[in-house]
Formats: structure tokens, C-alpha cells, sequence
């Protein structure tokens, strides 16, 4: 302003003239053109943008003398021809819209052609510090750039002011990327949504966010609010059992010269599982006795993964370690159970089995008894002859016994049997049969023992023949027994000679085996003795006459065949001799008895 223009109170505006050339062509019709003088208005235009420029002040309106003069001033700076105004020069900013990490430092350099250029600056909310200049150009450092902002370079050519913009935008990864928390165990076949959280990260308008099962993408989205939340539903399959699964945030600043950056999150495993809804097949004993040990079996089929399962069996309250064995998807605990006298009465067996975060249960009832008995005794297991024996059944309390047909007066009383020990006795069985009723169920017991009874030797004459005619030479057995008890033993001696026979055993008999034995059976508690008369006859004397007469007939048969040849033999072996002088003559025989003489010449 000059200095016959004056404000009123408070500072007053800042305003910055712009030119804006907005050329009019003038049609045929228009009032011709001053040479050299350019319209920048159409007709009227400029009176009244002066004229509203003049009206502009903090307070509305601006002092009569004031306006005035302003007025002039754009009247003569409007209409001035274009070469009064002087040639216009850009003003450059480099570089142009740069894309910077956060918290970073850059170059920006503000040049110009103008030839004569002043107070080239930089405008920015940025920490800034001049490095160089020249004519025509500056250059600042600029630092700590945490935030899009946008930088204005000015300056002045020929008296007018230049300016230029470049705007900075600042790229940060994301801070935080978090897959949230997997079930611990997902059911097969039900739905599963994956949740991913963003937390910062910059551009957002680049920032893009990537659900995946290992390295299968589920689903691209990109980042909204702060912090960002991407969502997929997958629905859950034994194939994903052990699966990992995981976010990635992708910052794309390759349209803006720089590349493609990745954040990953932890992967997160899952963990899936099925379990049928029926219970576990258990298997074990309807009763078991107090002291007997069982085997309880419990078995699920259909479940995955079966190895993963924990199985939990217990009688009572009594833990069973079981031995757990899976094979495909059938899992099988087996647990030894030995009963004892505390756990007498109604159990229950319980079969947990758990996988993931379910579970199944199976249980069986189970009566543990006590079936002591029967005892069955006798008073003398080995009792002599005439003596009385006792024989006692018993056993535990509700236990009907019977002994020998005959039951007790009542359950848990002992049966007796008295008798007199005979021979007939000895080893005779007592047997004894107990009952009990558990659970609706009769259970039968038995034992039996057996008496012997000691008495003297005895030979059964039915099964000993006091007579026995055997021929000579011929094998025979001699056949007696004796009894008694202890066993007696017995010898057959012949009266006179004392010569024994074997009993029980075949022999040759032979003459002189005739005469009369004495058949002795003897133990500790005495002797019996048997008389047995053995006749061994002869074989018959005509039939052995005839066969010497015809053996002795043979013999002389045989002799005179054997003499006769033996003569004919020698009558037709007689000796001759030779006369060498004369091969002529006729030979003649002589007896070999006779001795040699000369031949006639």
C-alpha cells in the first residue's frame, strides 16, 4: 500500500494476486483493440473483479481513499501490455511427488530459467536446512518427514512471483500383524473364521490384506480403519489338521518406483478332529470274583486322528491304567482289573474317552463277590478198617452246600457225613457241590476227595483157580490178584522145592512145575495165603514111538542110498596102463590090487 493509504485497526489481509489469463477472442463485431493492449476480460470483467477485490478487508470494507487506490494500482497493473510485464518463467521442484519411509531425510532442489530470478525459498512444515544455492536455483535438506505433507518452492522473476508444489508421501509398514488365535481343536465340518488385525502401515490406498493356508491364499482385502480386520470362513477337513495358517500385509509401491514389501505374521497350526456320537464299546465281566483278575476292553471306531485321543477307564473310584493302542481310525484300551475284598458289592466301570474338545463315555456295571468254599474235609484221610470217619462240607456266608445228595439246613452252614470205614470204603470220592446267587445268577462250585481205608491182604479165590492141568511145554500165565492197603505183594512158592512161579507173567511149563504151591499175599498189616495145585502132564508115548520108528526107518533109507553110490562109484573108477613099445595091441585091465609086471615082447 502506499503510504496515503492507511488500515484500520488489526493486521490486514495477506493477499495474493494471481494472474489468470483467460484470453478472449473478440468476434467482428467487437470494438476494436488498442495495438498492444491485451483483453484479459471479457466486457466488464475487470471493473468488477477490481471492484470486489476492493471490498475485500478484514472488516468488509476498506477506507474511501484506500480504495481508491488500490483500484488504480490494478487498473494500471491489469492493463499494462504483456511486454511491461516481462517474460514468465516456470519454477521447478524437484523431485516431483516423491514417496519417502517415514522418519526420513531428502534433497529438494527449486530451480528456475528465469535469467533473473530473486529470493528463491522453500515453504514446509518440515524441519528444512539450506544446503546450496545459485542463480537460479536452491537446495534444502529436509528431515524427520513422518507424515504426507506437500512443499511449496516460490521466488520472484522480474517482480513477479513464481511458485511450485510437490506433494511428499510417506510409506510405513504395518506395526502389528496378527493372525488371532485358532481354536485348540476345530470339529471336522464345521465352519472356521480366520481373523487377521493391521495395525498401521501406510499408504492405505497400497496396503493390501492376504489370509493363507500355508501358501494357498484364501482371500485378498484391502485395509480399512485402524487397526485393519480381514476375515475369511473356511470350512474345517481332516486335510487341515496340522495346517498352518497365517496373514500377510502387501504394501504395492511399484506404480511409484519402488517394489512390492511383505509383512508375515506368526503362523498359527490348527488342529482338527472327529469324534462319532456314538459312546465307546466297553466290554467287560458281568461278575468277577474277590482275588480273579479280568481284562476290560473299551473301543471307538470313526474318530480322527485316533492317536491324538486320551482314553480314562476306572472302576469306581479306582483309576485303571489302561494300555491305549490305535490302528487307522479305531483306538482300543485294555486295562487289567484284579478284584479285592473292599470293592465286594455293585461297581460301575467307566470308560472316558476324549479327543479335542469333546468327549465320550461308556459305562458297564460290575459285581464283585466273594465265593469262599466249599471246604471239604475228612477227619482221618486214612482210616483203618472199623474206624469212624467224618466228613465235613463248608463254606462262606450265603452258600448253600450240598454234600453226597444232602444239603445243609441252611446258607452259609457246614454239611456232615458219618461213617464206619469198611474194605468197601477204600477209595471211595465224597464229593460236595456249594451254590451262590449274585446278580440273579446261580453260580455252582464242586470239590470232591477220596478216602482210603487200611486193611489186610486179601487173594479174590474167583479170580485165583485152586487147580490148573497144563500140558508140558506149554506157556501158560498164572493168574491170581491180591488186594489190601497198602498193596500186598504176592509169591507163588512150590511146597517142598520152594521154587516160585511167576504170577501175572507167561512161563513155560515143564514137568516137574507139578506139585502144590502156596500162593502168599503179604503188606504190613498181615498175610493171606492161597493153595493152588499144578498137574503138568506128559505128552502121549505111542505117538513118540511112531515118529522114532519112522525117523529111525529114514535114517537106514538114507544110509544104504549113500553106501550104494559110493560103490558104483569105485567099480567104475578101475586103473590101466600103457605099453609105449606098441601102440597095436589091445589093452587089458588089471585089479589094482595086483602088481605091475612087463608086457610080451
Amino acid at each position: 500500500m502506499g503510504a496515503g493509504c492507511h488500515q484500520g485497526p488489526g493486521p490486514g489481509p495477506s493477499l495474493e494476486l494471481r494472474r489468470r489469463e483467460r484470453k478472449v477472442e473478440a468476434p467482428d463485431s467487437a470494438v476494436p483493440q488498442t495495438p498492444g493492449l491485451s483483453m484479459t476480460h471479457g466486457e466488464g470483467g475487470v471493473l468488477e473483479d477490481l471492484q470486489r477485490l476492493a471490498t475485500m478487508s478484514p472488516s468488509g470494507l476498506l477506507r474511501g481513499a484506500c480504495r481508491t487506490t488500490l483500484i488504480s494500482l490494478l487498473l494500471v497493473c491489469c492493463l499494462l501490455p504483456p511486454g511491461a510485464q516481462g517474460q514468465k518463467f516456470p519454477l521447478r521442484v524437484e523431485p516431483q511427488n516423491p514417496v519417502l519411509p517415514a522418519g526420513g531425510s531428502f534433497l529438494v532442489n527449486c530451480s528456475t530459467d528465469c535469467p533473473n530470478p530473486k529470493l528463491i525459498t522453500l515453504e514446509t512444515s518440515l524441519p528444512k536446512k539450506p544446503v546450496g544455492n545459485g542463480l537460479g536455483w536452491a537446495a534444502f535438506q529436509l528431515s524427520s518427514v513422518t507424515s504426507d505433507s506437500q512443499v511449496l518452492c516460490s521466488g520472484f522473476c522480474d517482480g513477479f512471483q513464481m511458485t511450485a508444489s510437490s506433494d511428499i508421501t510417506v510409506y510405513r509398514f504395518p506395526e502389528r500383524v496378527e493372525l488371532a488365535p485358532l481354536p485348540r481343536w476345530q470339529p471336522v465340518g464345521e465352519n472356521l473364521t480366520l481373523r487377521c488385525q493391521v495395525a498401521g502401515g501406510a499408504p492405505r490406498t497400497n496396503l493390501t490384506v492376504v489370509l493363507l493356508r500355508g501358501e494357498e491364499e484364501l482371500r485378498r482385502q484391502p485395509a480399512v480403519g485402524e487397526p485393519a480386520e480381514a476375515t475369511v470362513t473356511v470350512l474345517a477337513g481332516r486335510d487341515d489338521h496340522l495346517a498352518n495358517f497365517s496373514c500377510r500385509t502387501e504394501l504395492d509401491l511399484r506404480s511409484r518406483g519402488l517394489g512390492l514389501f511383505q509383512n508375515s505374521s506368526a503362523p498359527r497350526q490348527l488342529r482338527t478332529f472327529a469324534l462319532p456320537v456314538t459312546p465307546p464299546h466297553l466290554v467287560v465281566p458281568r461278575l468277577l470274583e474277590v482275588g480273579t483278575t479280568w481284562s476290560v476292553n473299551c473301543t471307538l471306531d470313526r474318530l480322527f486322528p485316533a492317536s491324538e485321543a486320551q482314553v480314562q477307564l476306572a472302576l469306581g473310584n479306582q483309576m485303571l491304567n489302561p494300555v491305549v493302542e490305535s490302528h487307522g481310525d479305531t483306538i482300543t484300551a485294555t486295562a487289567t482289573v484284579t478284584a479285592s475284598a473292599e470293592q465286594e458289592g455293585a461297581r460301575e466301570i467307566v470308560c472316558n474317552l476324549t479327543l479335542g474338545s469333546d468327549s465320550r463315555e461308556a459305562r458297564e456295571n460290575l459285581t464283585i463277590y466273594s465265593f469262599w468254599g466249599p471246604i471239604l474235609n475228612l477227619s482221618e484221610s486214612s482210616a483203618s478198617e472199623g474206624t469212624e470217619v467224618t466228613v465235613t462240607c463248608a463254606a462262606g456266608a450265603r452258600v448253600q452246600v450240598t454234600l453226597e445228595g444232602v444239603p445243609a439246613a441252611a446258607p452259609g452252614q457246614p454239611a456232615q457225613l458219618q461213617l464206619i470205614a469198611t474194605e468197601r470204603d477204600d477209595r471211595r470220592n465224597f464229593s460236595c457241590n456249594a451254590t451262590l446267587e449274585v446278580d440273579r445268577k446261580i453260580l455252582h462250585r464242586n470239590r470232591s476227595v477220596q478216602l482210603r481205608v487200611l486193611y489186610g491182604p486179601k487173594i479174590d479165590q474167583a479170580k485165583c483157580p485152586q487147580r490148573l492141568t497144563w500140558k508140558d511145554r506149554t506157556t501158560n500165565v498164572l493168574r491170581c490178584q491180591a488186594q489190601g492197603n497198602p498193596d500186598p505183594e504176592l509169591h507163588c512158592f512150590q511146597e517142598g522145592s520152594w521154587n516160585e512161579v511167576p504170577v501175572g507173567i507167561p512161563f513155560t511149563v515143564m514137568l516137574n512145575y507139578s506139585g502144590t504151591y502156596s500162593c502168599r499175599a503179604v503188606s504190613s498189616r498181615g498175610t493171606y495165603t492161597v493153595t493152588v495145585v499144578m498137574n503138568v502132564q506128559g505128552r502121549n508115548a505111542h505117538a513118540v514111538t511112531i515118529v522114532m520108528v519112522v525117523l529111525v526107518t529114514l535114517g537106514l533109507v538114507t544110509t544104504t542110498a549113500a553106501l550104494v553110490y559110493v560103490f558104483g562109484l569105485q567099480k567104475r573108477s578101475d586103473i590101466y596102463q600103457v605099453n609105449q613099445g606098441s601102440t597095436w595091441l589091445p589093452l587089458t585091465s588089471r585089479q589094482p590090487e595086483e602088481a605091475v609086471g612087463e608086457g610080451p615082447s
